[in-house]
């Protein structure tokens, strides 16, 4: 067995295609697949589920995957005490969901780099059932998700709470429920609506809070950022939580602003999670502990009054 062997099924099992690790890490996609195979005959396992639609670790192979990362950061470990300025930089791939604030997670990759230069850091948006499937399956370390107060949190999860604050109604200054202090639910019936796609929780919070009234829907976008371009161009509004406006770029530059809901108490919680596992790669901890440390500094919420 050879170290290179780990490295390869971890690169795999991160991007999810054989065709995809090949290209990252410049060999032939029949190169690699010979590689892996070897070492699936080695180890007695077959390590990936290969499909048309691409090779994703198979229910054995992720019983394994811990192991696999622990004998490539023990290596790491050994490169870095003897001193090897060729030391190879890891990845940590971390998946969320688009309302899960640029305010966060801006300010904490920033951080990280400074302290782990040879790390690289890769965020992906994705739905939150997407982003618990790659969290299960090796794709990634971290996962920014939001939930609703009262949601139940998966067994196979560690999860933390980061942030916790209420829906509020993103509009632009000069739009006529900015002259209001709360947003009542016929209020914002009056104007048009930029809905979260089905399978964000805004969108079951949105439906709920509707629900009995017949709102017109005049757009749906995937995710936050795209809701908040669309507000700030005059589109309409959209209801966020408010973390994911208060202190934004948009609203820093004071294109978007934020009203709360009239008679409304949800709470809105942005968690980070990670799969269960006797142990974890060094630098998906850093990144986990440098999260928690910079929503700590926030007092655990980003609350304000626009």
């Amino acid at each position: 067995m050879r170290t290179e062997q780990l490295e390869y099924i971890a690169a795999v099992t991160r991007l999810g295609s054989l065709r995809r690790a090949a290209e990252e890490l410049h060999l032939s996609q029949p190169a690699l697949s010979e590689t892996v195979r070897n070492l699936e005959r080695e180890l007695g396992v077959d390590l990936l589920e290969r499909k048309r639609s691409g090779a994703r670790m198979s229910a054995e192979g992720r019983e394994l995957l811990p192991h696999i990362i622990n004998v490539l950061d023990a290596v790491d470990r050994l490169r870095g005490a003897a001193g090897e300025q060729h030391r190879i930089s890891r990845m940590v791939r971390v998946g969320t969901v688009n309302a899960a604030t640029v305010p966060l997670l801006i300010p904490v990759v920033r951080e990280f780099r400074a302290a782990h230069p040879l790390t690289q850091v890769e965020v992906v948006g994705a739905q939150q059932s997407e982003i618990h499937r790659s969290l299960l399956e090796g794709g990634f370390d971290l996962g920014l998700v939001n939930h609703l107060d009262g949601d139940d949190v998966a067994a196979d999860f560690e999860a933390t709470e980061l942030l916790r604050g209420r829906p509020v109604v993103c509009v632009r200054p000069d739009s006529p429920l900015a002259s209001r202090a709360t947003v009542s639910v016929s209020d914002l019936l009056a104007e048009p609506l930029i809905a979260m796609r089905s399978g964000y929780v805004m969108h079951r919070f949105v439906h709920r809070l509707l629900e009995g009234h017949a709102p017109s829907f005049s757009y749906s976008t995937d995710g936050a950022e795209m809701g908040k371009l669309m507000v700030a161009e005059g589109l309409g509004a959209t209801v966020l939580p408010d973390f994911s406006v208060i202190d934004d770029p948009l609203e820093r530059r004071g294109a978007i602003t934020y009203r709360p809901l009239a008679d409304d108490s949800t709470q809105v919680l942005l968690m980070l999670q990670r799969r269960r596992a006797e142990s974890v790669p060094q630098a998906a901890q850093g990144l986990y502990e440098t999260f928690v440390g910079r929503a700590e500094a926030l007092g655990g919420t980003l609350t304000g009054h626009a």
